[in-house]
């Protein structure tokens, strides 16, 4: 569906919809360091941490693919 979606957005569309991703992504990777920084501050002994950490990197990685997606051609960098 987002295939679909990306296909008919116009190049400022697809701009603006990059910078937004950017801004999310920039966002979870400071997410993921405060998390990290906590769990190394428990000895590694929290499981909530670690399944908070795991979650914010399946949503990093799903901002990357679009990201990618968006930039196919290279054209937005």
């Amino acid at each position: 569906m987002i295939v679909k979606y990306l296909k008919i957005m116009s190049e400022d569309e697809k701009g603006k919809r990059f910078l937004e991703l950017i801004d999310e992504q920039n966002n979870i990777q400071w997410s993921i360091i405060m998390k990290l920084t906590l769990l190394v501050n428990s000895k590694w002994n929290s499981s909530q941490l670690q399944n908070e950490i795991e979650s914010l990197m399946q949503t990093h990685s799903k901002i990357t693919s679009e990201l990618n997606s968006l930039d196919k051609n290279n054209s937005i960098l």
